[in-house]
């Protein structure tokens, strides 16, 4: 009798197992690499675009997405190319958002070698297997016309080249928008977040199927 209650035990354990394992293994995971823009700068956090996002997924049946935000204000190509790794080393994305250029540019970094950053992060987030979106930037005009056209160049050249998703500008319908940037002309407002997201939803969404 005991042994038959054992043998009974066993197999209900085994069938746990066997029925639950499934379901984690569905667990999906996006990771966003960006900076101030996506690391709610100037905006409380529960409203910026990202947090945002995770409500829309889980509001669109995409429940079995988690979004791990690594984006610190201030970053640049070269930070995020040498965080990524260790980001994915940790986390093993499915999709890797990368929303990185904006600081470089500000500060005139030679476009060269901010193409050569974004297509070392591209090239670690394909070798991990994971899908990539490249978020396009522009600076403005007063960088001067040569500067900014080589600039906004980086990011579809990149995605041609390695053949990645592209959001073409981030800020559409934001920068040149009233109410819809902050007092430094740089960052948007709480009423700019769900524009952003609606931004990158088009590229997103297709790829989470």
């Amino acid at each position: 009798m005991h042994t038959a209650l054992k043998s009974a035990r066993s197999i209900l354990i085994l069938l746990c197992v066997v029925f639950t394992t499934p379901a984690l293994s569905n667990q999906s995971t996006l990771l966003v690499l960006g900076d101030s823009l996506s690391a709610a700068y100037g905006v409380p956090s529960e409203t910026a675009w990202v947090e945002l996002l995770k409500e829309k997924l889980a509001n669109n049946g995409y429940k079995q997405w988690q979004v791990v935000n690594a984006s610190i204000s201030g970053e640049t190509t070269d930070g995020g190319a040498r965080r990524l790794p260790g980001l994915l080393e940790k986390h093993s994305p499915d999709v890797v958002i990368i929303e990185l250029g904006g600081n470089d540019g500000l500060r005139g970094f030679p476009p060269n070698v901010i193409e050569s950053n974004l297509a070392s992060m591209i090239s670690q987030a394909k070798d991990s297997g994971a899908l990539t979106i490249l978020v396009g930037m522009q600076i403005p005009p007063n960088y001067g016309q040569r500067y900014t056209s080589m600039f906004a160049d980086i990011f579809p050249k990149l995605s041609d080249q390695y053949d990645t998703e592209l959001v073409p500008f981030f800020l559409d319908g934001v920068y040149d928008q009233e109410g819809l940037m902050q007092d430094d002309g740089i960052h948007p407002t709480v009423e700019a977040q769900p524009i952003l997201l609606n931004n990158v939803w088009p590229v997103l969404e297709p790829i989470l199927h």
